[in-house]
């Protein structure tokens, strides 16, 4: 018989949440941290798999990834929900750990009305997000889409992004749902719109929100409002 755990640490609450729902998927699973390291190759060590239900620290998401697989196929069970769940706890946990005291939802784009207001919502969105590193962003964006090197200008507000395809990619890196992806693109053709040093790049972004809003409607994801409609709706 192995030895007890130790309780989780209940210092910071969203940390320990997560760290107890992980450590309920093991013992489900009648998994020992050695068993789940050894069934990943050991890509993920046993002190690593018992770090992250301890609930002192936040895990990488590749950990809570793993634990999620692991306890998956142990149980015969798909992990797409669980995944999804643990996303959502793992976020929450990074935020309490990474987020400004004052910062208690996530920016509305439909407030944005200006370039300074778009860029402020990308670095509160960033925020929201907990903080993901310019590195984790450029390895969920992909190869040359979101260098590291922007990505910290725009964290920094130095720059706007360059076009709306690093918008769409820094925004998902900061896990923004599809369905939410067309009210930023919208945000971003409104605030462009009324800045004459940059609106000659307008179009680009135009069609990149018409194409997302074809999309949505054509997978019935959300329904949205043609911009131009919302604007007249918004001033009457």
């Amino acid at each position: 018989m192995g030895r007890r755990e130790n309780d989780v640490d209940q210092t910071v609450p969203a940390r320990a949440v997560l760290a107890q729902y992980l450590r309920e998927r093991r013992r489900a699973a009648g998994l020992t941290y050695s068993q789940m390291s050894e069934a990943v190759g050991g890509r993920i060590s046993k002190a690593t798999f018992e770090r992250a239900a301890s609930g002192s620290t936040v895990p990488s998401w590749d950990t809570v990834e793993w634990f999620i697989v692991v306890t998956s196929v142990k149980k015969g069970l798909l992990a797409i929900n669980a995944n999804f769940h643990s996303r959502e706890l793992w976020v929450r946990a990074r935020r309490a750990t990474r987020a400004p005291y004052y910062v208690h939802q996530a920016p509305d784009p439909a407030l944005v009305s200006c370039t300074a207001g778009f860029l402020r919502a990308l670095r509160h969105q960033h925020v929201w997000a907990g903080y993901p590193t310019p590195g984790e962003m450029e390895l969920t964006a992909g190869p040359g889409v979101l260098p590291k090197t922007t990505t910290r200008r725009i964290i920094a507000g130095d720059v706007l992004p360059v076009d709306p395809e690093q918008a769409v990619a820094f925004l998902r890196a900061c896990y923004v749902e599809s369905a939410a992806l067309e009210q930023w693109l919208a945000a971003a053709v409104r605030a462009l719109r009324d800045d004459p040093s940059r609106s000659k790049r307008l179009d680009r972004w135009v069609k990149a929100h018409q194409e997302m809003t074809r999309q949505l409607q054509e997978n019935g994801i959300a329904s949205v409002t043609p911009l131009r409609a919302r604007e007249e709706q918004h001033a009457a």
